[in-house]
């Protein structure tokens, strides 16, 4: 599909969507890795966003704060959601199946997840960026 075949988003949105196609960073810190699962946290404060990234592994995310985002799945129209502390949603993908999404904090307050993804499922991992490895909240720099 090319972007033109994508009239929900604006030209650099669906540059972005095209470049990230591939994106296996679904969240700004890798908190933790081991053979089984990824980790990662999500914290984005009112109005900003994470671009585009690819979901390939079963996974769950709880919202740790309440607040609303609007998020383009697989380059469709922008849809709202709202999140209340505690919310946890469980996602599987079958084999070839895949989501690409954004997410934007469109709330008054940050907004705060943990997004666990089980590397045992039925399609490989995605190999993560040069540089993207486990570290603390406190280590400064986040993933592309």
């Amino acid at each position: 599909m090319t972007s033109s075949a994508r009239p929900s988003l604006d030209p650099a949105l669906a540059a972005e969507f095209e470049r990230n196609a591939f994106n296996p960073c679904v969240g700004t810190v890798l908190l933790s890795e081991s053979d089984r699962a990824r980790v990662w946290y999500i914290r984005l404060e009112p109005g900003e966003r994470i671009g585009f990234h690819r979901h390939v592994l079963d996974y769950f995310w709880t919202a740790l704060t309440a607040g609303r985002a609007r998020s383009h799945v697989d380059g469709g129209p922008a849809r709202e959601a709202r999140y209340v502390a505690g919310q946890t949603s469980h996602m599987r993908f079958a084999p070839g199946e895949f989501m690409l999404h954004d997410l934007q904090n469109v709330g008054d307050t940050p907004l705060t997840f943990i997004t666990v993804e089980h590397l045992e499922s039925a399609n490989p991992p995605l190999p993560l960026p040069p540089g993207v490895t486990p570290r603390g909240l406190d280590a400064g720099t986040v993933a592309p």
